[in-house]
């Protein structure tokens, strides 16, 4: 019987010496995260299936939205493995002066890195690097997906509705795909009271990769209004949209001219 209650002791404590450590790891998680992304200019986050390849259509949508976000400025984050994040990767990777950035997970089936990354971290847990992904973009687009992808997604859309992130536009690619989970979001959770109508309005469906770009140019005033309000002009990140936004305005009229 002592073995026993000697036995069940020592496995508590290895458990109480592990959750110790864990806390380190994960301190160190975000502080990479912090140091590596806490500069960053405006970027948007892309989100979709680790499965699709190369063939896919949503795979070449991925790789154009991204180069022509990639040639309007933006630094580009994905996972970091394959499918639609290789896609973005990709995309972003054609254009010199921005970050084609990717956030991995270390797993015990190892997701691979894909090769077109600027700039890569690996996170030891999944709520470290999910905070990373959403942090310091402007705007998140879904692309079609698994679990994983629509994890995100109703990730995205709780930040918004809650007011955790302001000035964020979510953009879903695949109106194929994702007209039927719309459908269910307004005939069903609308329906039953769980979410209010204006809560529909959080998602842009479309497949229109030039309005994509388009409407998330324009949200950087927003953005800039946001950090205003909150008194945040003196911060990196506002300092970045604002001389982003000076940068576009000057290249414009020149071409203008």
């Amino acid at each position: 019987m002592k073995t026993r209650v000697d036995e069940t002791s020592r496995y508590l404590k290895d458990i109480k010496s592990a959750d110790v450590w864990s806390v380190f790891k994960i301190i160190a998680d975000f502080v990479k995260g912090f140091d590596e992304l806490g500069e960053l200019g405006p970027s948007v986050t892309i989100f979709g299936s680790a499965r699709s390849n190369k063939d896919n259509l949503y795979y070449k949508e991925a790789e154009k939205l991204a180069s022509i976000l990639g040639n309007r400025g933006f630094n580009i984050i994905t996972g970091g493995g394959p499918g639609i994040m290789e896609a973005a990767n990709k995309g972003a990777s054609k254009n010199p002066n921005v970050e084609s950035i990717g956030l991995n997970i270390d797993l015990a089936f190892e997701q691979i890195s894909n090769p077109y990354t600027t700039k890569k971290l690996n996170f030891d847990y999944f709520f470290s690097r999910k905070v990373m992904l959403v942090k310091y973009s402007i705007a998140y687009v879904i692309f079609p997906g698994g679990f994983g992808t629509l994890d995100e997604l109703f990730e995205a859309l709780t930040l918004v509705q809650t007011k955790k992130v302001s000035g964020v536009k979510i953009f879903v690619v695949g109106v194929d795909f994702y007209q039927p989970l719309l459908d269910f979001i307004e005939n069903k959770m609308l329906k039953h009271n769980t979410i209010e109508k204006e809560d529909l309005e959080l998602i842009r469906l479309t497949d229109d990769l030039d309005c994509i770009a388009g409407e998330i140019e324009e949200s950087i005033v927003k953005q800039i209004e946001v950090l205003k309000d909150a008194n945040l002009c003196d911060t990196t990140y506002y300092k970045s949209l604002a001389n982003f936004l000076y940068d576009k305005e000057i290249i414009d009229d020149r071409r203008s001219e």
